[in-house]
């Protein structure tokens, strides 16, 4: 059994272990001393089914799945914990029936996209224009995440290499590299940036007017009142930015696939270009899009003929 003073200094090592190993855990980081503080105050040393399912339920008016994401946070930390003190009990997984369930993405068509980058640059005032157009662009040619975008600073872009030093919350650090016209979209955006940024109070490559780092409200805001007003966005279909992404990585599958290049061969390089800690992240755009199901089995069938005589 351990006491609170305990517990805080294993979520500390706890914390400090999984970030060493490339984990973000931002999220974890700011629930779990929440999760703790609940243990004071229902006077618990240990970590329990009970207490877990409770804290973890605590949000009213939310989604299961936002207490599934509660529940998942405590989960980590108890496995670990269970090693250190015996005495603490590992939540069960599905305990609120909320497995996730991924969303099918919406895929980009390149037209789409440029239709995209034209409507924001017709934004007002100018300098929105210029930095949401040059977002949603590098979005859609790097298949970055928008927290991975967002958090570039001046030093993470290196123009004269054409590389890109990525970091987020959900993945390791990496370099991208980015085609020519990339560079010069983000030359020309640095380049009218010093202009109206002229004293920034933050070293993010992209700016508000103000100097300060661009959030991801206000472009994902923008983002659904653009896809409203091209008549992408309905009552059934809704586009995200991070589609953006899923497009990305679906068009190259299908790209390798159409060429005939060796899919298994290739998917562990796309899995670490796209950032995913997990290459099962990679995987599931082979059974999520139906496009990329079916020239597989164009190519089984083109490989594996079915025998004259036999059923197809």
């Amino acid at each position: 059994m351990s006491d609170l003073s305990d517990l805080n200094r294993h979520l500390g090592d706890y914390l400090r272990l999984r970030r060493a190993l490339g984990f973000k855990l931002a999220y974890p980081g700011q629930v779990l001393p929440q999760f703790l503080t609940y243990l004071a105050q229902a006077g618990a040393t240990s970590v329990s089914t009970v207490h877990a399912l409770a804290w973890a339920r605590l949000p009213q008016d939310v989604q299961p799945i936002h207490h599934a994401h509660r529940l998942g946070a405590v989960r980590g930390f108890a496995a670990y914990l269970q090693s250190i003190d015996p005495d603490t009990e590992v939540p069960p997984k599905d305990a609120f029936g909320a497995r996730q369930q991924r969303p099918v993405p919406y895929l980009w068509e390149p037209a789409q996209v440029q239709s995209l980058l034209e409507a924001a640059h017709l934004l007002q005032p100018s300098w929105r224009a210029k930095t949401y157009e040059t977002i949603y662009g590098l979005l859609a040619v790097t298949g970055l995440r928008i927290g991975e975008v967002l958090a570039l600073n001046r030093d993470d872009v290196d123009l004269d290499a054409g590389i890109l030093t990525v970091t987020g919350q959900k993945s390791r650090p990496r370099l991208i590299p980015v085609a020519p016209s990339t560079v010069a979209a983000l030359s020309g955006y640095r380049q009218q940036r010093q202009q109206w940024a002229t004293h920034p109070t933050t070293a993010a490559f992209f700016l508000t007017a103000t100097g300060t780092a661009v959030t991801p409200g206000p472009l994902r805001t923008t983002f659904n009142q653009l896809t409203t007003a091209l008549g992408l966005r309905t009552d059934t279909v809704q586009p995200r930015i991070h589609d953006l992404r899923h497009s990305f990585a679906v068009h190259t599958l299908i790209d390798w696939q159409r060429s005939g290049a060796d899919i298994a061969a290739l998917l562990p390089r796309l899995s670490t270009y796209l950032g995913h800690v997990n290459p099962a992240g990679t995987y599931w755009y082979l059974q999520a899009v139906p496009e990329l199901m079916g020239l597989a089995a164009t190519q089984l069938q083109a490989r594996f003929p079915t025998p004259k005589g036999a059923r197809a």
